[in-house]
């Protein structure tokens, strides 16, 4: 008799777990074969339908993401318990989610995957409840957290319950910020109060023609401010990674925006009190750079890709760039030096000349707070003639914007080791990771010019009244510009007072960075004890 029991109990389990896997109905678990085969066509025709829109079902997408056999799925059985509007007969299991952890490069992370097929993927309360363990568990452990992000918005039938799930999911995203890495994958819709967990997150990786995120959809902004556009235009991935900044990277297919994600995580501790992996890299650290020897031009008009200096100076000339698209005059993303995992902000004289402007000046502060709240190194590449002048960016608020920067980099306490490359004027040589902002190591080539501005517009204001009544001003001017650059207009005024700890050359730059960096491994620096600062947000 009590084989008999086991053995139905065991045939029971399978059953519910081939319903589970198939989005199947707790209720046709009593259905036997029949209801089990109803279930095994209808999720084949889901299936069918989700790959003939170019996507994968949320299964497939965690094993691509994990490493192979390593995902344990978690709460399988879960349902809602909503009856209105006719729901009490149209459960799932799972609810429209799929959670579990498994491990990617063999190190433990915690995923979600929502799944369009079971009620479009929106959200209600079971469904929140899901992800909420799984954050809670993923912060108790110390690992990171993907999200799979494929969903219609909050479940209309549920009401003000899947209000409450988004906003349960909403404070564990801000309490893990800085303890554990989040990432969102955007796989599809995200619309509504969908969007602010992501936007929490760390990183966001969007998919080309396929993934969504917006406030508000089309048809509602056509109704409210008569404006038509596309989804693809309002919140597509383009949109969200060359005009809005929302989205950090975008992919061609949802295999290669996986594959973006295992990367990230091998640059990412699993929480706030762990270093980055170490790579072992055949790489010398102290190989020398000749090829930068004349990428700086002599004439400082001319721009340059600052990109060369990066992709040199990293171990086997890798480079993940983060926020390529937007806010091009600055350059932000992951190298490694000595296999370490190193944050690089450098300014980008091809756009801009280089100048800080609002958008810079944001994507460049979460960039250095990421990083040191991840316990990863900062590496400053600086060429910044100031910033961007105009009354569009002094009514956009460049002030308290450009302040965002000054403040990241004064409070982090990472190692940081900036290099001055040719222009650092003005305020804009302040706030970039300078000396007086607790840049532990600061560097500069020879030619580099550290001063209040060019010597041409600093001649022209300190001596106004000599050029005016000089018989020839542009000879007068021309003597007076060189006699300010020698004095000003190179690194060796700044080393003399002790801003600049070393002049270098270009071709022992990476050997340079790399030494100062192995110097300060144990750096130990703390704030000043309070509650949280308040940056100029």
């Amino acid at each position: 008799m009590a084989a008999d029991t086991e053995r139905d109990a065991e045939r029971e389990l399978e059953i519910r777990e081939e319903l589970a896997a198939l989005c199947g109905s707790p209720d046709a678990a009593s259905g036997g074969e029949a209801a089990l085969d109803a279930a095994r066509a209808k999720s084949a025709k889901a299936v069918e339908r989700v790959h003939a829109a170019g996507r994968l079902t949320a299964l497939e997408r965690i094993e691509l993401l994990l490493d192979d056999g390593s995902f344990v799925e978690l709460d399988k059985f879960v349902t809602h318990n909503c009856s209105d509007f006719g729901m009490a007969g149209k459960k799932a299991y799972g609810d429209g989610v799929v959670t579990g952890y498994g491990t990617v490069d063999d190190r433990q992370i915690f995923v979600f995957a929502q799944q369009p097929a079971v009620f479009g993927g929106s959200l209600g309360m079971a469904h929140a409840k899901k992800i909420c363990k799984l954050m809670d568990l993923a912060t108790e452990v110390g690992a990171p957290v993907v999200g799979l992000n494929d969903s219609g918005g909050a479940r209309i039938q549920e009401g003000v319950d899947s209000l409450a799930g988004y906003a349960e999911i909403f404070k564990r995203n801000v309490l893990a910020s800085g303890v554990v890495p989040q990432i969102s994958v955007i796989l599809g819709p995200c619309a509504g109060g969908a969007v602010y967990s992501p936007a929490l997150t760390d990183l966001i990786v969007m998919v080309d023609d396929t993934s969504y995120m917006f406030i508000t959809g089309p048809e509602v902004i056509k109704t409210v401010t008569h404006e038509e556009v596309t989804k693809e235009a309002l919140g597509g991935a383009k949109t969200h990674n060359e005009k809005s900044g929302v989205a950090h990277f975008r992919r061609p297919t949802e295999a290669a925006a996986l594959s973006l994600v295992r990367d990230l995580l091998s640059y990412l501790p699993t929480n706030n009190l762990q270093r980055a992996p170490r790579i072992e890299t055949s790489d010398d650290p102290m190989r020398p750079t000749p090829e930068l020897a004349d990428v700086v031009p002599a004439d400082p008009s001319k721009p340059y890709d600052i990109r060369t200096i990066i992709e040199t100076i990293a171990d086997d000339g890798a480079f993940v760039e983060v926020h390529q698209d937007w806010a091009r005059n600055m350059v932000v993303g992951y190298i490694r030096i000595a296999g370490e995992s190193v944050g690089v902000v450098a300014n980008q004289p091809l756009v801009l000349a280089g100048c800080l402007d609002i958008d810079a000046s944001i994507k460049a502060a979460r960039f250095v707070r990421m990083c040191d709240a991840y316990n990863i190194p900062l590496v400053t590449l600086v060429d910044v003639p100031g910033f961007l002048p105009g009354t569009e960016q002094e009514y956009g608020g460049i002030i308290r914007h450009g302040a965002k920067l000054l403040y990241a980099f004064t409070e982090a306490t990472v190692p940081k080791v900036t290099l001055v490359t040719r222009k650092a004027y003005g305020g804009a040589y302040d706030v970039m990771s300078s000396k007086h902002i607790r840049g532990d190591i600061n560097l500069a080539y020879p030619g580099a010019e550290i001063a209040v501005m060019g010597a041409d517009g600093a001649v022209n204001i300190t001596f106004r009244r000599e050029l005016a009544a000089a018989d020839d001003a542009d000879a007068k001017r021309k003597v007076l510009s060189e006699e300010y650059r020698a004095l000003f207009a190179s690194p060796y005024k700044a080393a003399e007072l002790g801003f600049i700890d070393q002049v270098i050359r270009p071709e022992e730059t990476r050997a340079r960075i790399s030494q100062s960096l192995r110097m300060l491994a144990g750096k130990r620096q703390d704030n000043p004890r309070r509650k949280h600062g308040n940056i100029p947000l």
